[in-house]
């Protein structure tokens, strides 16, 4: 998944080292072992995605682990220059048996990752009430089970869009602060009402790079609205029905009749204005906060608008994915591990320590969350908003295929140029193709 805006991805983009040859051969050298000895010595290889300062606070509850369980060896490292990069490297790997026992992986992977035949499948275990699996927002369970049919791991990161506006500007134009309650019908109003071309001034932002930051944000127009990105069997795009096509009306009529979106060229310059005080609203996720917080930004932050009372949003989970080395052994502590790491007590002090949302519900009431808050005042709603992430995004192989038909669809529509029924019907024959090629 890509959020060229998140800073949380900016974590994972960075990572500064690459496993050497030497390291990767060292992951398909053990003896398996056909029955489980949990008391054996096992060396574990875990790509954590993640740039230097993550990964080395990763490194340390690696370490803490093994002190706790001295037959276990954890060899940690961010397993490539990129997290982009991680893909290519873990296809390379099961070709030649040196992948990892366990990886990072964006949720748009899942699918691919699953028809590799190199993941575990954990579904039984996570089916253990102690586990308190339903505490992960069902996105990201959704996520890690991309095809209905196994569970290939644990969710690593979770965020959501939620609504973000400018309280001085809102104060200025003698507006109510969006709430809860408000319409697609109530944000349009507002954001003609704070749109003033005199001082370049719009009520909302809208990404036209044609990337997925464009597709994803239309998402939450589509479900709202009643509309599926795919057929029930994943073979066909099916966002041109009339969901899509009211969707789009909207935004486009938006940009055109009202000239109230600023058409952000960029995945990254809207959120720049906004946090200038040259934009009344956003729709934006947590990895937006920071920025905000440096620049003294006067924001308030609450859920989308609905539609009919449907206030779903879109959430991009990513994912820990667990490889399969036919050793019951390397299987057992690797998901031993990655459940003791996704725990409420490790996520406090890595995700939440970083400013990510927690991975679970149970951990929006501890102290370590509420010391975040304080740093990012309205983290906590972004959190409560995962509760509005019914749908996961697909996790076909054939997404990114989609994303690009539908983002370049949104792109030129919302630009004044082409019809949105016409252009979202080209663009779903173009995704469908890719969706079985």
């Amino acid at each position: 998944m890509k959020h060229s805006t998140s800073w949380i991805r900016a974590l994972a983009a960075g990572a500064a080292a690459v496993v050497t040859a030497g390291a990767l051969a060292g992951c398909g050298q053990q003896q398996g072992a056909t029955t489980l000895d949990p008391e054996a010595d096992v060396k574990l290889v875990w790509w954590t995605g993640q740039d230097a300062e993550a990964n080395d606070m990763l490194k340390g509850l690696a370490q803490e682990f093994e002190e706790a369980h001295p037959n276990v060896d954890i060899e940690v490292s961010p397993g490539a220059s990129s997290t982009d990069e991680l893909l290519t490297k873990l296809s390379a790997g099961f070709a030649g048996g040196t992948y990892p026992d366990i990886s990072y992986a964006y949720g748009s992977w899942a699918s691919q990752l699953e028809s590799s035949g190199r993941t575990l499948d954990i579904t039984e275990q996570v089916s253990d009430p102690a586990l308190k699996w339903d505490e992960f927002p069902e996105s990201a369970r959704l996520t890690v089970r991309p095809t209905g049919n196994k569970t290939i791991g644990f969710p690593a990161i979770v965020d959501n869009l939620s609504l973000i506006y400018n309280t001085e500007l809102f104060d200025a134009a003698g507006l109510a602060y969006p709430d809860e309650n408000w319409s697609w019908d109530d944000f349009r109003a507002a954001a003609k009402a704070l749109t003033d071309p005199s001082k370049n001034q719009y009520g909302y932002a809208y990404s036209v790079s044609g990337q997925e930051e464009t597709t994803w944000q239309f998402w939450p127009h589509l479900w709202q609205n009643g509309g599926a990105i795919l057929s029930d069997d994943g073979t066909e795009a099916t966002f041109n029905s009339q969901a899509g096509v009211d969707a789009l009306t909207f935004l486009r009529d938006m940009a055109q009749d009202d000239k109230s979106i600023y058409l952000d060229q960029t995945d990254t310059k809207f959120g720049e204005l906004f946090a200038a005080g040259s934009i009344g609203m956003i729709t934006s996720g947590p990895w937006q906060l920071y920025d905000l917080n440096v620049a003294g930004t006067p924001y308030g932050v609450t859920i989308l608008p609905g539609t009919n009372g449907d206030h779903q949003t879109v959430s991009g989970p990513d994912i820990w994915a667990l490889f399969d080395h036919q050793d019951k052994n390397r299987e057992y502590w690797a998901f031993e591990f990655t459940n003791w790491l996704t725990s409420a007590e490790q996520d406090q002090r890595w995700n939440v320590a970083i400013g990510n949302l927690p991975l679970r519900t149970g951990e929006l009431d501890s102290d370590a969350f509420a010391e975040q808050v304080e740093n990012y005042p309205y983290l906590d709603v972004m959190a409560a908003n995962g509760e509005n992430a019914k749908q996961a995004r697909p996790t076909v192989a054939g997404y990114n295929g989609l994303s690009v038909a539908i983002g370049d669809a949104i792109s030129h529509v919302l630009q004044g140029d082409g019809d949105p029924k016409e252009a979202l019907d080209a663009a779903a024959a173009e995704a469908t193709e890719a969706l079985n090629e």
